[in-house]
């Protein structure tokens, strides 16, 4: 009789980790192999997945939203793994988690040297980033972070489009992007540590899905940013009002009462992005808001963001959000028919 194969996997837990991704991460990876065989009556695979929990100390702590964890091991049992995964932690967006850890982030680093695959879910990244593997390298995350990764960890290359990002050739480095999108690192590593026939059924029976769209249909274009400038934050609150008027930059400048350059270069110091692409992603995100809860036409709302060269704006639309207004519409408008109240039946 063949004996079963398991492939270790080491999760990571600390107290601010998402207990969603920590036990939906550990249901859907020890699921595999064994799961849709059960409940399509085929044989067991041969191959599976172990997942143990490890945590600074083995002694027991709630995470996020005081959901009970136990560790299974603790970072100095040494323990070692195919498989290292830093799950979503519930950080603030300038959370860079200096200074904790320490003893926690000497480990990851040892076991990518001893040879493990290191995986990061969401937020889990920022745990990552503070190792130094991400340096010089690609990353993702929350597209809530991408501030975050500016400021702090500059040295990281973030990419806030995709789903999941390999951050070297050998993918030994794998990071994944906003909260749910476990659901496409956890498929993952089915398909690349097990098979992907397996990765497939899982998906089937857990109802998952691959966001191949990225992150950008999701991602908030216009964030609050923390700084000191009094004079960039004047531009950012009349433009918060006048972003549709066709010399909304020009105006802005004027309100400033400091030299056009000074105010563009001072701009993009405090906000990360240029003072013309801050009113473009004021423009896109109400063009996304109309799509999102009226039915005019596209058409209808570029005029009204003052836009007479249509093809530019949905050009701009799709590189702002990598979709098309019309695939968007189809995307989102559906949450608000949801919400909306059922008329009774005559």
């Amino acid at each position: 009789m063949n004996e079963t194969v398991s492939v270790e996997a080491l999760i990571v837990a600390v107290p601010e980790t998402a207990g969603s991704a920590l036990y939906g991460m550990i249901d859907v990876l020890s699921s595999a192999g064994s799961l849709w065989q059960q409940l399509a009556g085929a044989e067991p695979q041969r191959q599976t997945i172990h997942v143990r929990i490890v945590s600074p100390s083995k002694a027991p702590f709630t995470c996020g939203h005081r959901i009970p964890v136990q560790p299974d091991l603790s970072i100095e049992d040494d323990p070692r793994a195919d498989i290292v995964i830093l799950p979503e932690l519930w950080l603030a967006p300038d959370d860079d988690m200096a200074g904790r850890y320490p003893s926690l982030l000497a480990w990851v680093r040892e076991r990518y040297r001893d040879g493990s695959t290191i995986y990061s879910a969401c937020s889990g990244s920022v745990m990552l980033a503070a190792t130094g593997l991400l340096d010089n390298r690609d990353a993702t995350s929350h597209w809530g972070y991408a501030d975050l990764f500016r400021t702090r960890f500059p040295q990281v290359r973030f990419r806030p489009e995709p789903a999941l990002v390999f951050a070297d050739p050998a993918g030994r480095i794998v990071t994944a992007g906003g909260t749910t999108s476990w659901h496409d690192l956890a498929l993952h590593i089915i398909a690349r540590h097990m098979s992907p026939g397996e990765a497939l059924r899982i998906a089937k029976v857990y109802l998952l899905k691959w966001h191949s769209e990225g992150q950008l249909p999701y991602a908030a274009l216009v964030r609050a940013q923390p700084h000191a400038d009094s004079v960039v934050r004047t531009c950012e609150q009349w433009l918060a009002e006048h972003y549709r008027d066709a010399d909304a930059v020009a105006k802005a400048v004027t309100i400033a009462g400091i030299p056009e350059r000074s105010v563009k270069r001072r701009f993009k110091a405090a906000t990360g992005t240029t003072l013309i692409g801050y009113v473009q992603n004021l423009r896109v995100e109400e063009a996304k808001r109309r799509l999102e809860t009226e039915d005019v036409p596209f058409e209808t709302i570029a005029a009204d963001l003052g836009y007479e060269n249509l093809p530019f704006f949905r050009k701009l639309f799709k590189r702002s959000t990598g979709l098309t207004p019309g695939q968007y519409r189809k995307m989102f408008r559906p949450f608000v028919s949801a919400a909306e109240p059922a008329l009774p039946s005559p």
